[in-house]
């Protein structure tokens, strides 16, 4: 995983740094200075301009230019607040104006076509939110140092951010409280099939669906066996004969106190999942509650699921009587609903806030997914893709999740290599036309993948 920091915890962490600050601006202008080489392809005949601000941001920026100008490059250092609305034609611009601590709106100069390297993070992009003005910096590259800033992962910042590398120069970040999950995170995380397994090893029950609404419930059912669940059973609230996909085993359930019905069969069950095309009525929503409150497995709360518990005290009501980890997966009009507010530009602090008040683990859906457990822990999964905004992408993820949670992953682990897995096999669908249904056939993609130690 690679640790997140916000610009607070950055400075902390730059404040307990045991070399002096000339020493690590030395090593960020190093890093900069290699990558800027990289990008140029060579040194020979090559022009920079370097636009430097009055800190630290701007420091790195110059050490970088002294280096530069000992290999030969032509490079023309520019004060940001003296930069012109077009820079000089040059075969690199290295933006060091403003670091993560710049807060307003900032109006870079126009870099003529030229490719831009940003330090730590591009101009004018909020370090907290990834929030940015119209004339923010968009960048080809950033060189970030120690840790991702949060603000390259969200919003404007991770389109403006380009390619990011992160550099070690030498500060502690070990004590970050938030984390990219990689692929060789998940990799690591998901068990191994033992030789002597057996379906009821990670046995998962679905309760999801409603009459004339069955979609959701197969489609969650079936992710739940693609993502490794070793038997599935669904049940839909008011049907006596399910339909269920050939590999699912479908139960009757009636329509009103279902809950009792679904825990007298939960003992050789893993994980549960609830919610997903379930409807909204008062009978349901009271049935699920029923089900949360006494259920002894894992379970993922999705969709109608999330609006049956109402607002924030009884949630925290509902899952203060488990004693198994919960996960709650909105989206942002699901995560208003439940918070009783919006989630706003700060996702981490949201995501962290929405945990700490239910005791369950939170996943926010988004381009870049947010997981929070109760303490503040955070894991942000950031394969996720403009291709996974279409019906029923969440109900596969729900199953996902709890296919993991039936294979003993802790709650925290399976939001986020749910997140991840989902995101990754949207990649390998198609670019326009991919629906919910495709995924279910790529997922044992990725998971092979992660398998043979093809982690990305």
């Amino acid at each position: 995983m690679i640790p997140i920091v916000t610009p607070e915890e950055m400075k902390a962490v730059d404040a307990a740094a045991p070399e002096p600050t000339d020493v690590l601006v030395h090593r960020a202008g190093g890093a900069v200075a290699r990558t800027a080489v990289d990008m140029m392809g060579g040194v020979y005949g090559r022009r920079v301009v370097v636009v430097a601000g009055k800190g630290n941001n701007g420091a790195d920026g110059r050490d970088a230019a002294v280096r530069l100008r000992r290999r030969g490059i032509r490079v023309h250092v520019i004060e940001a607040a003296d930069a012109p609305s077009r820079l000089p034609d040059a075969d690199l611009v290295i933006d060091a104006a403003y670091g993560t601590g710049f807060h307003g709106e900032y109006q870079a100069p126009d870099p003529g076509g030229s490719p831009v390297l940003a330090v730590d993070i591009p101009s004018g992009v909020n370090g907290v939110t990834g929030e940015a003005a119209e004339g923010a910096v968009r960048a080809d590259r950033t060189v970030t140092f120690a840790a991702l800033k949060a603000g390259l992962l969200f919003a404007e910042g991770r389109d403006r951010s380009g390619v990011v590398d992160v550099v070690d120069i030498g500060l502690d970040v070990s004590r970050a409280r938030a984390a990219l999950v990689e692929g060789s995170d998940v990799a690591s995380w998901l068990p191994p099939r033992p030789r002597d397994t057996h379906k009821w090893k990670s046995a998962a029950w679905v309760a999801a669906g409603s009459p004339g609404m069955t979609g959701a419930a197969e489609m969650c059912s079936r992710s739940a066996l693609r993502a490794g669940a070793g038997l599935v059973r669904l049940g839909v609230p008011g049907l006596d004969a399910p339909p269920v996909p050939l590999e699912v085993i479908g139960r009757p359930l009636p329509r009103e106190g279902w809950d009792d019905r679904v825990l007298d069969e939960l003992d050789r069950f893993n994980a549960l999942v609830v919610g997903p095309g379930l409807g909204r009525s008062d009978e349901q929503a009271a049935a699920v509650r029923g089900l949360l409150s006494r259920a002894p497995t894992a379970a993922v709360v999705d969709a109608d699921g999330l609006y049956a518990l109402e607002n924030v005290d009884t949630a925290a009501e509902v899952i203060g009587r488990r004693s198994s980890p919960t996960v709650l997966t909105p989206h942002e009009g699901e995560f208003a609903h439940l918070a009783g507010e919006k989630v706003g530009a700060d996702h981490l602090e949201a995501t962290r806030r929405l945990a700490a008040s239910t005791g369950a683990i939170v996943l926010l859906k988004g381009s870049t997914t947010t997981v929070a457990d109760p303490d503040g822990q955070v894991l942000l999964s950031a394969t996720g893709d403009p291709r996974l905004a279409t019906a029923g992408t969440g109900d596969v993820l729900s199953g996902v999740i709890g296919a993991f949670l039936a294979q003993g992953l802790d709650g925290l682990r399976a939001a986020a290599a749910g997140a991840w897995v989902h995101g990754a096999a949207a990649h390998l669908g198609w670019r326009r036309g991919l629906i919910a249904g495709d995924l279910l056939d790529l997922l044992p993609a990725v998971l092979s993948a992660l398998d043979s130690g093809d982690a990305e």
